[in-house]
């Protein structure tokens, strides 16, 4: 089997892929049993400082930094659970010293195996206006529609002084129910929760849409890569 090694950005996120992983590999492989898995975190201090001013260049060289602390450790390959951070992956990939898999890539394909035609899209503001996702999803064909401007900055909001210290709300909940009615009344067939921390909060159960689980595809698709 493969060494998995996760690059961890915020602790909630990178806490719940960790354990999807470990979890859910007791039904492939036994009981008890996982992938070697290798955890590095940076502070999220550290790529928050880089993030709100738009250096993708300097929040690449702090995951290179952690990439390079998992090739020292083992690790085979790299995932990284949070969906925001993949903008840096073009100035990663040229020295990385290992390959990874791309969250929004397994999004995709997820969304392309379940034949959703159109795609809600949530996460923090600067996710939602990049280009991360819709690179992938207009290379499988799918579409998607994004929050409007008001509603990026409100879930931008719940996702950081929320979502990344484990806090569930009720009234967020709520919130995140509302806008993806709206997906749904424009013609959205599933929402993808496009921050590994919002899992946390909406799901399939409670959500009006069809739930694409950005931190669990990666998690089970980290698996299938290490089984492999």
């Amino acid at each position: 089997m493969k060494h998995i090694g996760i690059v961890g950005c915020s602790s909630e996120g990178a806490a719940l892929c960790y354990r999807t992983i470990c979890l859910e590999a007791e039904t492939l492989m036994g009981e008890y049993s996982h992938p070697e898995v290798t955890l590095h975190t940076i502070s999220l201090a550290e790529y928050m400082k880089h993030v709100t001013d738009g250096n993708w260049d300097a929040v690449g060289t702090l995951m290179v930094r952690s990439a390079q602390t998992l090739q020292r450790a083992g690790a085979d390959f790299l995932i990284c659970p949070d969906n925001t951070i993949h903008q840096a992956l073009p100035y990663v990939l040229p020295s990385s010293p290992l390959p990874w898999l791309h969250i929004a890539e397994e999004v995709g394909k997820e969304a392309k195996r379940r034949n959703f035609q159109k795609l809600g899209l949530t996460g923090t503001k600067y996710l939602v206006r990049s280009s991360v996702y819709p690179e992938k999803l207009d290379a499988l064909g799918i579409r998607y529609s994004k929050p409007t401007e008001a509603q990026q900055e409100t879930i931008n909001r719940i996702i950081f002084d929320e979502l990344i210290r484990g806090e569930l709300k009720p009234e967020s909940l709520l919130y995140f129910q509302q806008v993806i009615q709206e997906f749904k009344n424009h013609g959205c067939d599933a929402v993808v929760l496009g921050c590994t921390e919002i899992p946390l909060l909406v799901n399939d159960e409670n959500s009006p849409l069809p739930t694409l689980d950005s931190t669990r595809l990666l998690a089970r698709a980290a698996l299938r890569r290490s089984i492999e």
